[in-house]
């Protein structure tokens, strides 16, 4: 199924941060590098995916809470300038994952 092969893509990136770009709003930026290092540790070992947040079985977003703030993440597919979206999610090679962490008041 198309999904899992989009999730196993999204986990391999997420839990790497290789073979896409990530990003972090201003907000997440101005945080400590401590507490910086320590979401993006989460946002690798996130394995919280339920129903509720992650509907489509693609494990493209999740939250969290560390340091008393709220946080999430969340993965597109852009092609692979990053100028459009991603026809084909499940095809790497079409595909540049962008990985980004916010805070969520940034939301």
């Amino acid at each position: 199924m198309e999904s899992s092969k989009i999730a196993t893509l999204n986990d391999a990136f997420r839990k790497s941060f290789s073979g896409g770009k990530l990003m972090m709003t201003a907000g997440v930026d101005a945080l400590p590098d401590m507490v910086k290092c320590a979401a993006l540790n989460e946002v690798a070992n996130f394995e919280s995916f339920s129903e509720d947040n992650d509907p489509h079985g693609e494990h493209d977003f999740g939250s969290f809470e560390l340091c008393n703030r709220k946080f999430f993440w969340k993965i597109d597919y852009y092609d692979e300038r990053c100028e459009y979206g991603s026809d084909d999610p499940a095809d790497p090679k079409k595909t540049t994952r962008v990985l980004t962490l916010m805070l969520a008041a940034e939301y």
